[in-house]
């Protein structure tokens, strides 16, 4: 199995109505996005199955199904491994395929045991309902000790990263490991655009903050996975082919980490 080409994507964590979800997708799509992210905690995954399969029998857009990278993720109260094989099925019904690109074990927390996960994960893998396995919200160690467990390469370790949290270690482990580091909540959940330093460093570049935060990401090895609806589906798109010089990054890099915007209580770092 070749590596992932992990490009930008869209996250749909949030989009809770069906018909918006469904239409964001197609859209996306339709935009030029070949990478969809969901998972079980979204609640959406029947939504974003209906959304692909439009884009797919739209003859005005040229996507197939095969052009586009599908992920999900097991809900953390489901990775006991009769749980994990049983709504990794559940998941693929809703999304109307037959396999998932990539399957990410979503938090290291509750039913996870990494003895007893992993080689459930392994076995989808095995079986053909996915084809890349990957992680989220792993810390260092605990990403070391999943590579050591799994008998399959992990793809993709999805955290949050954003220009004020950027992840530095977790970037040079997935350099050094050979998978992408996948960023969620890329544009820190809006709090960018009331960050005068970042609002700074983006007026000066010409760029809107969004773009600027997405550019970012993507000349730092990580594949920024925004939410977003309507117009902001086609402006982020825009960070792919952004000019943005190496002064302006690194003004960027210099920014102070401003903490997570996502933070549980029984996260791996807390623990």
């Amino acid at each position: 199995m070749p590596p992932l080409d992990l490009s930008l994507g869209l996250g749909t964590s949030g989009l809770d109505d069906p018909a918006e979800c469904t239409a964001t997708v197609a859209a996306a799509l339709d935009a030029g996005y070949r990478h969809v992210d969901t998972a079980q905690m979204y609640d959406n995954e029947a939504a974003v199955g209906d959304g692909i399969e439009r884009a797919c029998a739209d003859p005005t857009v040229d996507v197939e199904r095969e052009d586009v990278i599908v992920a999900t993720k097991i809900h953390p109260t489901n990775l006991a491994p009769e749980d994990v094989r049983r709504t990794a099925r559940e998941s693929l019904d809703r999304l109307g395929l037959d396999r998932v690109d990539l399957l990410y074990v979503h938090w290291p927390t509750d039913a996870y045991e990494p003895e007893a996960t992993l080689p459930a994960v392994d076995e989808l893998r095995d079986d053909g309902l996915a084809d890349h396995v990957g992680v989220s919200n792993f810390t260092p160690d605990l990403l070391r000790e999943a590579r050591e467990i799994l008998d399959a390469p992990i793809a993709a370790h999805q955290v949050e990263c954003h220009p004020r949290f950027q992840q530095a270690e977790l970037r040079a482990l997935a350099e050094e490991f050979g998978h992408r580091l996948v960023g969620y909540s890329p544009l820190a959940r809006g709090a960018l655009f009331d960050d005068d330093a970042f609002l700074e460093i983006a007026d000066r570049s010409g760029h809107s903050p969004a773009v600027l935060a997405l550019a970012w990401a993507l000349a730092r090895d990580v594949t920024p996975i925004p939410k977003a609806t309507g117009d902001h589906v086609r402006e982020n798109l825009r960070a792919v082919d952004a000019d943005v010089p190496d002064s302006t990054l690194a003004a960027v890099d210099a920014l102070e980490s401003g903490g997570r915007q996502i933070d549980r209580d029984d996260a791996a770092w807390n623990r």
